[in-house]
């Protein structure tokens, strides 16, 4: 499988060497703030983000590539809020207005989506999937009424199916390249033409994965990996509760 954004690669940073409590914690307490928070401060974490990103040794431009598709969908985003919005008319388009003030809003969701996409990016490609499933274990085990092992272990398939799945719809864009099917011009049939395989391929890897767990007898009751914590993590909190408190305020 190649490398991609959603990829664990070793790089030996303090982000990867952090204890994968503390990541999650500054994930999800980041992501909640990133709701509430303006452009500026936006703006000013996207920058954080991508020095991050490429302190982990991955290219912005590539990285960028990767998610064009993602971009797409903000694209319909933005254009349902301009359409959707009232407020002061910038220019008709098929009838309906498009809004100054929907223009705005659906620029500042696209932003606040797209910094949370780079988040994960960052997680993703810098924690191993079953220290996820350590960590996301000892967050939900004193929660009742939830199976902590089962949920740890769903996040943790998704991570490692995330790159998969982005690896084979790759592999299929270069096996319509290679035969021409790029030149269609319709995009519907384009979407489909990659849709269809991508989604068999998709079920084909998630059933091959359940008949080798069952194969070798996998169980819930296994020993996981110890939390090697870095020594760095209270200054990590700290910092990610002053940036959250900058993100909600302003």
């Amino acid at each position: 499988m190649g490398v991609n954004a959603f990829t664990y690669t070793p790089s030996g940073s303090y982000v990867e060497k952090a204890d994968v409590r503390c990541k999650l914690f500054a994930l999800s307490l980041l992501s909640i703030s990133t709701l509430k928070a303006g452009f500026f401060p936006l703006i000013m974490m996207i920058g954080l983000l991508f020095l991050i990103i490429r302190g982990e040794g991955k290219r912005s431009g590539r990285l960028l590539m990767e998610l064009k598709y993602f971009f797409i969908l903000l694209f319909f985003v933005l254009g349902a809020r301009a359409l959707t919005t009232p407020g002061d008319p910038l220019f008709v388009l098929f009838n309906l207005e498009v809004s100054i003030q929907g223009l705005k809003h659906g620029g500042l969701i696209c932003t606040r989506f797209f910094t949370i996409m780079l988040m994960g990016i960052v997680f993703a490609s810098t924690t191993k999937p079953s220290l996820v499933k350590s960590g996301v274990e000892w967050f939900l085990k004193p929660v009742p009424f939830i199976p902590e092992k089962q949920a740890a272990v769903m996040i943790m398939l998704f991570l490692r199916f995330m790159p998969l799945i982005l690896e084979q719809a790759k592999i299929i864009k270069d096996a319509h390249k290679a035969r021409c099917a790029d030149l269609e011009k319709n995009p519907v049939k384009k979407a489909v033409r990659l849709a269809v395989p991508l989604l068999k391929k998709t079920f084909l890897s998630a059933d091959q994965l359940a008949a080798a767990m069952a194969s070798r007898s996998y169980s819930q009751q296994r020993t996981d990996p110890e939390f090697y914590p870095s020594g760095n993590e209270g200054l990590i909190c700290v910092a990610v509760i002053f940036l959250s408190a900058l993100l909600f305020l302003f």
